[in-house]
């Protein structure tokens, strides 16, 4: 049995006459510690997918299991890191934190919350920035503190749902760096969504092509072979990696290109209508 799985998932929304299925039997397990990138074309449903993950959907049929146990609702041993951030406003980076933490650890006495709020805060590099609202935060510096505020509830899957995909490219790549060094010192299960290759290619174990919707589901897995750690400076050099990602990238532009064959197919062709001959009416 797999740590993390779904088996035979199927999402969709809508009443039975004008239903959007969505995702169709989904299949997927995770080992613990494993890196996963789930990888699909915008509109196919990746945003679901890490929502019933996380619990915040429930399947129309199938099951979400983590450790054997089927997963209902949204819980602390599962923390999500979403796209925009999700930081309160009117908190300072230790408060986003605190709050947090106070919801998981309610029992932590406040000496100790403090030097542990610190050590997340410290690594994520925001140290000397305790005390900034969000406004105060480049794009980059939220998206750390929105990861710090994730790891400090110790969840036992961390899910990302495209976290980087808003970020210039510099930053999104140290933001990348960062997640890569704080997985490899503190090894989690991890499920990234993402529609980048590369970061898919340099961040994770496997990577798993979600086919373009509607009734979208899971391909073939491609395991990522390439030695840990990754040296970004010298991946674009590396013969493994340029294999793997013209491997994924052909697979998926084929997957696209099926998708729209069957939308053709499908689509509702008018019969042939007889022309009518105006001077036999009347």
């Amino acid at each position: 049995m797999s740590y993390f799985e779904m088996i035979d998932v199927c999402k969709g929304y809508g009443p039975p006459s004008a239903r959007h299925d969505v995702l169709q039997d989904v299949n997927l397990s995770i080992e613990k510690n494993e890196f996963v990138a789930v990888i699909g074309f915008s509109g196919s449903g990746k945003s679901t997918l890490i929502s019933l993950l996380a619990g915040l959907e429930s399947p129309d049929s199938g099951e979400v299991r983590l450790a054997g146990q089927i997963m209902t609702e949204p819980g602390p041993n599962r923390g999500i890191m979403f796209q925009n951030y999700s930081l309160l406003p009117w908190l300072s980076v230790f408060q986003n934190i605190e709050i947090a933490v106070k919801r998981v650890f309610p029992q932590m006495p406040r000496r100790e919350r403090k030097s542990y709020i610190q050590k997340y805060i410290d690594m994520v590099s925001l140290s000397g920035s305790e005390w900034k609202k969000p406004s105060e935060l480049s794009g980059g510096m939220r998206q750390r503190l929105s990861l710090a505020r994730t790891l400090a509830m110790q969840p036992e899957v961390l899910l990302l749902d495209e976290p980087l995909s808003a970020l210039d490219a510099l930053t999104r790549a140290v933001l990348q760096d960062e997640i890569i060094r704080i997985w490899e010192e503190d090894r989690r299960t991890v499920v990234m969504i993402t529609n980048d290759v590369d970061e898919a290619a340099l961040m994770a174990d496997r990577i798993v092509p979600l086919t373009p919707g509607p009734a979208a589901t899971l391909e073939r897995n491609f395991p990522v072979t390439l030695d840990r750690p990754r040296e970004r400076k010298t991946l674009n050099f590396n013969p493994e990696f340029k294999k793997l990602r013209n491997e994924v990238s052909g697979f998926m532009m084929d997957l696209n290109q099926e998708a729209r064959q069957l939308r053709v197919e499908s689509s509702i062709r008018l019969p042939d209508i007889e022309p009518i001959d105006l001077s036999q009416v009347g």
